[in-house]
């Protein structure tokens, strides 16, 4: 029996997937994370199951986007002198 699909609001995929909103919101328009369904006009949702199948793909594929963001930006920090410079 399979499981039925379910709608997140932005809040659950955020949990869900341990990424800041402007992160999810880069990835979306770069087309590299599911779009997200308008129910109504101020409701925006994404299917569970895709969002499931992005994280399998990460998993398998080894990409970490998080952190490679996180990486590039401190090597941005320390290019600039870091604190108290």
């Amino acid at each position: 029996m399979s499981t039925p699909n379910r709608f997140l609001r932005r809040r659950a995929v955020l949990s869900k997937v341990g990424i800041s909103s402007t992160h999810l919101f880069n990835l979306e328009k770069a087309g590299r994370f599911p779009q997200h369904i308008m129910l109504t006009p101020r409701c925006a949702v994404w299917s569970e199951a895709e969002i499931d199948a992005w994280m399998q793909e990460r998993l398998a594929s080894g990409q970490r986007p998080a952190l490679t963001a996180l990486s590039s930006r401190q090597d941005v920090c320390g290019a600039a002198g870091g604190r108290g410079a």
